[in-house]
C-alpha cells in the first residue's frame, strides 16, 4: 500500500480494524473520542488526512446511536482535514432492517442514515451483507457490497456434503441461500415465514427436501434468534439427519446464542466477525470466521482503482 492511505477505527470494533490493517500492511491510526459535561461527543483523528485516501472502519453495533454519531463526527473531521476521499467501511449496517414503509407514519431509517453519512462527508461506502438488496439504492454515493458466503462455504467444505440442504428461514433470503448452495454444490430449501413482531415469527412450512439430510440453516444475521428457533421446530417435524446454523452477523442479543447452542440437535453455530461477540454470549458450539482478509482486499482494490466486483466473479 502507498503512503497516501490513512485508516482509522471508531470504538465499535477496534479488533477487526487492527486485523484489517495487518492484512493491508498499514498502521491503524489513533482516534481520540471524548465526552463533554453536557454528554456531547468530540472526535479527533490523530494522523494527517490532507490529500490522503481515508478509510473509517465502524460497524453500527450496540450502542448503535453512539457509534453512529461517532462515525458522523469522524466523517466531519476527515472532510475538515482535507481528505482526498473518505470511504466508510461498515461491516454491519444495523439500520438496513428499516428498509420499507410497512405501517402508517413509520420512519425508513436505512435511507435516512445513508443520507446522514453522505451529508457528513462519505464519498464511498464498503458494506458487508446488507439486510436487503434495496438498501444499496438508499445511498447517494457509490457502495461496494460484499458478502461472506465464500468464507462460510470454505468452512463447510470440510464436511461430507453429499446429502446436504441449505435452508433459508424465509423467501426474502432465498436468493442468498441459493447462491450459497451453488458454492457448496448442494440442494436449497426455504421456509414460509410470517413476522408478527420483532421477536415473534411463524414458519408454516419448509419448501424443499429435508428428511434424512444434513441441514445448514443460513441467515444474514441472528439477533434474538426467534426466527432460527422457530425454523428448528419446523425442521424437526421433517426429521433431518443433522443441523448446523450459519449467519454473517452474529449479534446474539438477549441470550440468543445460549438458546440456539443449547438445542441438542444443533451441531454448531457459525458466524463471522463483522460484529464483536458480546462477552456474555458464549457457546462451545460457536465458530467465528474472519472477514478481515476480504475487507482488506476490497479496501486495497478501492485504493488502487481496481474492480471490487471481480472478487466474486468465481463465486
Amino acid at each position: 500500500m502507498r503512503e497516501d492511505i490513512a485508516v482509522f477505527s471508531g470504538s465499535a470494533h477496534p479488533q477487526l480494524a487492527e486485523e484489517i490493517c495487518t492484512h493491508l500492511g498499514v498502521p491503524l491510526h489513533p482516534v481520540r473520542v471524548q465526552r463533554f459535561a453536557n454528554d456531547c461527543l468530540e472526535v479527533q483523528l490523530q494522523a494527517n488526512c490532507r490529500e490522503r485516501d481515508v478509510f473509517l472502519i465502524q460497524p453500527l453495533v450496540r450502542p448503535v446511536q453512539e457509534h453512529l454519531v461517532e462515525l458522523l463526527l469522524m466523517l466531519d473531521a476527515a472532510r475538515g482535514a482535507s481528505a482526498k476521499r473518505i470511504t466508510v467501511v461498515m461491516p454491519h449496517y444495523s439500520y438496513a432492517r428499516s428498509d420499507k414503509k410497512d405501517a402508517p407514519r413509520i420512519s425508513i431509517g436505512g435511507r435516512l442514515v445513508a443520507d446522514l453519512m453522505a451529508t457528513a462527508g462519505a464519498d464511498r461506502v464498503l458494506a458487508m451483507t446488507l439486510h436487503s438488496p434495496q438498501v444499496h439504492g438508499f445511498f447517494s454515493v457509490p457502495v461496494d457490497h460484499l458478502h461472506a458466503l465464500q468464507e462460510l462455504a470454505k468452512h463447510f467444505r470440510q464436511y461430507d456434503l453429499s446429502a446436504t440442504t441449505v435452508v433459508s428461514p424465509d423467501l426474502g433470503n432465498a436468493k442468498e441461500a441459493a447462491h450459497f448452495a451453488r458454492l457448496l454444490g448442494v440442494q436449497v430449501a426455504a421456509g414460509a415465514k410470517q413476522r408478527f413482531a420483532d421477536d415473534r415469527v411463524e414458519i408454516s412450512s419448509v419448501i424443499g427436501e429435508i428428511t434424512g439430510r444434513d441441514v445448514i440453516v443460513l441467515d444474514d444475521e441472528i439477533a434474538k434468534g426467534s426466527t432460527v428457533l422457530e425454523l428448528l421446530t419446523k425442521l424437526r417435524e421433517l426429521k433431518p439427519r443433522s443441523i448446523r446454523v450459519a449467519c454473517t452477523h452474529g449479534l446474539f442479543s438477549s441470550g440468543a446464542l445460549e438458546r440456539i447452542g443449547s438445542q441438542p440437535d444443533v451441531l454448531e453455530v457459525v458466524c463471522t466477525n463483522t460484529v464483536p461477540i458480546p462477552p456474555e454470549e458464549q457457546s462451545p458450539k460457536l465458530r467465528v470466521l474472519s472477514i478481515a482478509p476480504a475487507l482488506a482486499e476490497a479496501m486495497r482494490r478501492i485504493h488502487n482503482g481496481e474492480s471490487v466486483s471481480a472478487l466474486f466473479e468465481t463465486a
